[in-house]
C-alpha cells in the first residue's frame, strides 16, 4: 500500500486517544461488517485502513501499550510484508485466537471494547469469558471508534440494486419465499432474519453492486410464516424496476429501522436466526424485545448451495466462455513470459482484458492473484506497484481468477512454467497434480462430508513430507460470492457439511515454497450422482466444469500411474474438444499441443 508506516502509527495513535476519550483501554477491529460478510465494501475496510493488511480475513486487537493483528496461514508471508511489526506483533490463526490473546495480556479492571454489529453472538460469549478469567471486562460500543477517527471513511454504497432475472435464477423469488413460509411453519416460527446478503439476493432474485467482486445489494431482510418479507434497504437503492419485480409480497422498507423493528415487532414471538452469520446485536435487539430466538441455520443457505438445473446450466455457459478467455491468456503468456518483458500487474490486466473480451463479464469475482517467482508462494498475494514482480524465464507463474457473470461465477487456478522449471518443481507439481487427480476421481456415499475427502489431495505431498496451509475446497455461488456455504473440503475452518448433488466446490491443492515459488491446481466440480453396478448404497462424484491446460512441462509423467495418465489425457481431450471451436489461428494451434497426450511431452 502507498501509506506510509509513519501514516500507521499516527492512525494507531489516534485510535488510542478515541478509546482514551471513551474510558476503554482496548478495542477489537474484525474484517467484516454488519453482515458477517468475507469481502465488505470499502465502509467497512476498518482493519486495512488501520494496519495495511490488504488479505480478505484477519483482526487486530489493540490495547493501550501494545496490538496484535490475526490472520491464518493463506497470509503469514503477506502479513508480515503488510503490517508494520514495530506497531503489530503477528499472530497466526488458529494456534493463537484474539480471546485467547487477551486472556493474556488483558490485566484487571481494564474495559476492552468491541462493535456488537461486527461479532457473532457466540464470539462475544467466549471472549467475556477469556477476559473476566482474569478480571477484565468486554464492552460493547454504542458506535465504532475506528470510524470516529477515520476521516475520509468512504459512505456505503447507494448504487441501485436490480433483478436477477428468472432465465438465471430457474426458480422465482416467491415461490423461494413459499418454501421459507413452510421451513418456519414447521418450526413454529414467526419470522426469520436474514442478514446474510447472499442469501438475501439469492431468496429474492435480486443483485447489487455494493461490494467489490460480490454482487450483492447492502439490505436486511426478515421472512415471515404467511411467505411475505421486509426487505430493509436505503430508498436511494430502490427503483421502480425493483419495486416491480418484487411485487405486493415484498415490503420495503428504510434499512435504518430494522433495529428497531427486531427490538418492537415480535415480543412474545418466535424468530429464527443464524448464530454464524447474523451478529450479535441482531439478538440483542430481538431480546431486548422479547422475542424467543431460535438460534438455527438460515434456512435459505442450503437452497441456495444446491444448484438447480438453470443455474448447472448457467454455470456451464460461464466456465466455458470463461475457460476460452484463459486459454487466449495461457497462449499469449507462452510467448510474452519468457521475453521477460511483462509484470505480475500487466499479466492480470492482460487477463481481465481476454475475459472482457467476451462482452459477458460484469466484473472479477475476486482480485487476481498473479504471483511470480517468490510471490506466489503467498497463499492470497494481490500484486501491488510495490510488490509488482517481473515474469521472466525459469521462474514459476500462479495465476488463480474468476469472473462474474450473470449466469455463473467462475474461479481456476494455473500454474505455469516460464522457461524452464527445475525438477524440484516439476517433481512437487506432479505431487499437487496427483492429489487433484486423486479429488477428481472420488466415489464416495451419499453423506460424505468434505473433511473426509480432504486427504485424498494431500496425501501425495504427506508421503513426501509436505503439505499446505489452506482448505483443499470451497463452495460457489450462482453469480454471487465466489465462496460460499456450507460445504467445504477442508479438514479444519469446516468441512462437516454432507456433500449434495448440485453443490459446486473447488478442487484445489497446492504446494509453497516460501521466498521461492507457488504451485496450485484449482478446477470447480459439481457434486453428482453415481451409477455403480452392485452399488448397496447411493454414491456420488464430482463432473470437472473447468476445463483449461494443466502445463504438461511441470508434469512428471514416470510419477503418475496409469490411472492418473488416464485422468490427464481424458482431462486434456475434453478440454479439446471444447475450447477448439472458441478459439482460432494461433491459439489453436497452442491449444492443440497443450492438449497432447502426457506422454509426448516426457
Amino acid at each position: 500500500m502507498s501509506t506510509s508506516a509513519a501514516n500507521y502509527a499516527d492512525r494507531l495513535s489516534a485510535l488510542h486517544s478515541e478509546l482514551a476519550r471513551r474510558q476503554l483501554d482496548g478495542f477489537v477491529v474484525p474484517l467484516t461488517d454488519e453482515h458477517m460478510s468475507e469481502y465488505v465494501g470499502s465502509y467497512a475496510q476498518r482493519l486495512a485502513w488501520l494496519t495495511g493488511f490488504g488479505g480478505s480475513a484477519g483482526s487486530a486487537v489493540v490495547l493501550r501499550d501494545k496490538a496484535a493483528i490475526f490472520v491464518d496461514g493463506r497470509y503469514t508471508l503477506q502479513v508480515r510484508d503488510q503490517v508494520d511489526g514495530a506497531l503489530f506483533d503477528y499472530c497466526d490463526l488458529p494456534a493463537t485466537q484474539p480471546a485467547d490473546w487477551l486472556a493474556a495480556e488483558a490485566r484487571e479492571g481494564m474495559r476492552i471494547g468491541y462493535d456488537p454489529w461486527l461479532h457473532t453472538r457466540e464470539w462475544v460469549a467466549k471472549a467475556k469469558a477469556a477476559l473476566a478469567s482474569n478480571g477484565a471486562e468486554l464492552v460493547a460500543t454504542q458506535d465504532n471508534p475506528v470510524d470516529a477517527v477515520w476521516p475520509d471513511r468512504p459512505i456505503p454504497s447507494l448504487t441501485p440494486a436490480v433483478p436477477h432475472g428468472l432465465e438465471f435464477a430457474g426458480k422465482a423469488h416467491e415461490d423461494k419465499l413459499s418454501d421459507v413460509a413452510e421451513w418456519l411453519k414447521g418450526r413454529g416460527a414467526a419470522a426469520a432474519v436474514l442478514s446474510a446478503l447472499d442469501s438475501i439476493a439469492w431468496a429474492l432474485n435480486i443483485r447489487g453492486s455494493d461490494v467489490a467482486r460480490t454482487p450483492v445489494a447492502l439490505s436486511y431482510a426478515i421472512t415471515k410464516a404467511d411467505g411475505t418479507v421486509d426487505l430493509f434497504i436505503a430508498p436511494e437503492k430502490v427503483t421502480a424496476e425493483l419495486r416491480a419485480h418484487l411485487g405486493n409480497r415484498v415490503a420495503i422498507r428504510n434499512r435504518a429501522d430494522f433495529a428497531q423493528t427486531l427490538a418492537l415487532d415480535f415480543a412474545g414471538k418466535k424468530v429464527a436466526v443464524d448464530p454464524e452469520r447474523a451478529v450479535a446485536a441482531i439478538f440483542e435487539a430481538l431480546e431486548s424485545g422479547g422475542a424467543k430466538i431460535d438460534a438455527v441455520r438460515d434456512p435459505v443457505v442450503l437452497a441456495k448451495a444446491i444448484k438447480n438445473p438453470t443455474e448447472i446450466e448457467g454455470h456451464d455457459a460461464a466456465q466455458l466462455r470463461d475457460n476460452a478467455a484463459l486459454v487466449r491468456f495461457l497462449h499469449w503468456i507462452s510467448i510474452a513470459g519468457p521475453e521477460a518483458g511483462e509484470t505480475e500487474l500487466s499479466a492480470a490486466a492482460k487477463l481481465q482484458s481476454f475475459r472482457e473480451r467476451t462482452g459477458k463479464l460484469v466484473d472479477l469475482s475476486f482480485d487476481t492473484i498473479s504471483g511470480a517467482g517468490p510471490n506466489g508462494a503467498i497463499v492470497h498475494y494481490r500484486a501491488e506497484e510495490k510488490t509488482n514482480r517481473p515474469i521472466a524465464p525459469d521462474m514459476l507463474y500462479l495465476v488463480d481468477s474468476g469472473g462474474q457473470y450473470r449466469d455463473g461465477t467462475t474461479d481456476i487456478t494455473r500454474t505455469i512454467a516460464i522457461g524452464t522449471p527445475t525438477e524440484e518443481m516439476r517433481t512437487r507439481f506432479t505431487l499437487v497434480l496427483k492429489g487433484h487427480i486423486a479429488l477428481a476421481r472420488a466415489l464416495f456415499p451419499l453423506g460424505t462430508r468434505g473433511s473426509q475427502l480432504d486427504v485424498l489431495a494431500r496425501r501425495a505431498l504427506w508421503e513426501a513430507g509436505l503439505d499446505y496451509a489452506h482448505g483443499t475446497g470451497h463452495g460457489v455461488g450462482s453469480f454471487l460470492s465466489v465462496h460460499e456455504g456450507p460445504q467445504r473440503i477442508a479438514t479444519f475452518g469446516g468441512g462437516d457439511e454432507p456433500l449434495k448433488p448440485g453443490m459446486i466446490v473447488s478442487n484445489e491443492p497446492g504446494y509453497y515454497k516460501a521466498g521461492e515459488y507457488g504451485i496450485r491446481i484449482e478446477n470447480l466440480v459439481l457434486v453428482e450422482a453415481r451409477e455403480i453396478a452392485g452399488a448397496e448404497k447411493p454414491m456420488l462424484g464430482f463432473r470437472t466444469l473447468s476445463y483449461v491446460p494443466i502445463d504438461r512441462a511441470l508434469v512428471v509423467a514416470e510419477m503418475l500411474d496409469a490411472a492418473e495418465r488416464a485422468w490427464l489425457d481424458a482431462y486434456h481431450a475434453e478440454t479439446l474438444r471444447r475450447i477448439d471451436p472458441l478459439v482460432e489461428g494461433d491459439t489453436r494451434a497452442w491449444l492443440s499441443r497443450a492438449c497432447a497426450p502426457i506422454i509426448e511431452v516426457n
